[in-house]
C-alpha cells in the first residue's frame, strides 16, 4: 500500500510537490502548511489531526 502523493492542497489548490511541505490526515487528506496552519492542524473532513507528509526524493 502506497501513500498517495496529491499534487495539490485540498483546501486552496496550491501544487504541492512530493518533496515539499505539505500535512495529512489518517485518511490522506492533504493540505498545505497555510491551510493546515488556518485549520489548527485539524481536518476539516475527519477532524484528525495534520502531520507532516514524508517526502519523497526527486528524481535526478
Amino acid at each position: 500500500m502506497t501513500l498517495d502523493m496529491k499534487a495539490a492542497c485540498e483546501r486552496c489548490q496550491a501544487p504541492l510537490t512530493s518533496d515539499g511541505e505539505a500535512v495529512i490526515c489518517t485518511y490522506e487528506c492533504t493540505f498545505c502548511a497555510s491551510c493546515s496552519e488556518e485549520l489548527s492542524a485539524r481536518c476539516p473532513n475527519c477532524g484528525g489531526e495534520l502531520v507532516p507528509r514524508p517526502r519523497r526524493p526527486v528524481k535526478v
